[in-house]
């Protein structure tokens, strides 16, 4: 804390959020005390979104691999932060691993940190990346060059689930910290107990005035399996793979799209019904269960808002994480 006119405030810290997305992380760190000094996304939706809701903020249009910190003034930041595009989970990456290619992000991530020298690094991606074999050749390398720059670091596998989530989500997160501070980060304490889909969409399912949306939130009465974002290069939106829908199907929803807008009022919801009489969730909907707030405004038609909102990391885990 610092001390203004006799009144304690709380100090705010600097951040530079590679890969920002939607700008969930950039966002939940925001929360927390981290005010970002640039931001860098290679997607215009992205940079649109964040532009729309944070127009003060420094936003550049680039790829991770090309960006030059030196051109940028090489910013002096508390807080290297990223949230770089998925890898494979282990049984696919085991497959047809191309280290080559499917590290490169990672890696650039770690060079810019020898340019940077933040005092702080937070990476985000799947579990996978901080548990499984199949990258543990990618984690030596990271901690290798971490190391030897003087950063002490751990990987830990955080389920947003519990932090205020209202999804089944775990993250695959690396902390570095310069080496006299890492004794003094700890994975935050889980303080509230799991959220449900029911708990969380119930009002925005009574928006128009449909009148089952209790008895819809009371079947609805588990955590959501994983939002997930798929592919920018083929297909529409949906909730995830077969398996995800299935979970979804045992709540009443249809998770093969994502709909325009609430139920109507009209609307003849049966939950062992076909497809068309199951609810359909709205991007809105998907962001309130990844815990973005209601003002909070995405960019772009409604496969790439979802995309964006599906891929973020969730504000309430970001926050948790710095705080």
């Amino acid at each position: 804390m610092t001390e203004v006119e006799g009144m304690e405030v709380a100090r705010r810290y600097t951040s530079l959020v590679v890969c920002a997305g939607a700008g969930g992380m950039a966002q939940g760190l925001e929360r927390a005390g981290f005010d970002p000094v640039l931001l860098l996304d290679n997607r215009n939706e992205a940079c649109d979104t964040l532009r729309l809701n944070r127009p003060g903020w420094h936003i550049l249009q680039t790829d991770l691999r090309d960006f030059d910190p030196i051109e940028q003034g090489t910013p002096d930041v508390d807080l290297l932060a990223a949230g770089l595009p998925r890898l494979r989970g282990s049984a696919a990456a085991a497959r047809a691993l191309d280290p080559e290619n499917d590290f490169e992000l990672v890696k650039a991530t770690v060079w810019l940190t020898h340019a940077v020298r933040p005092r702080a690094i937070l990476l985000d991606n799947v579990p996978d990346l901080a548990a499984a074999d199949v990258y543990a050749e990618l984690r030596s390398f990271v901690q290798a060059e971490l190391e030897h720059l003087g950063y002490r670091l751990g990987w830990y596998v955080i389920n947003a689930g519990d932090y205020g989530v209202a999804q089944d989500r775990k993250h695959g997160i690396l902390v570095a910290l310069q080496r006299p501070f890492f004794d003094r980060f700890a994975i935050p304490p889980i303080t509230v107990p799991r959220r449900t889909v029911g708990e969380v969409l119930r009002a925005s399912m009574r928006m128009g005035g449909w009148n089952r949306a209790d008895e819809w939130a009371a079947l609805a009465n588990r955590p959501a399996p994983t939002l997930v974002g798929g592919s920018w290069d083929r297909g529409g939106a949906d909730l995830g793979p077969t398996g995800t829908k299935r979970s979804w199907e045992q709540m009443g929803v249809d998770g093969g799209t994502i709909a325009d807008a609430v139920p109507g009022i009209d609307f003849a919801w049966n939950p062992i019904g076909d497809r068309s009489e199951r609810v359909r969730l709205t991007v809105s909907q998907a962001a309130i269960l990844q815990g973005f707030p209601e003002e909070w405004h995405v960019a772009g038609r409604k496969t790439a808002m979802y995309r964006q909102i599906a891929n973020a990391m969730p504000p309430p885990l970001a926050q948790a994480l710095v705080s």
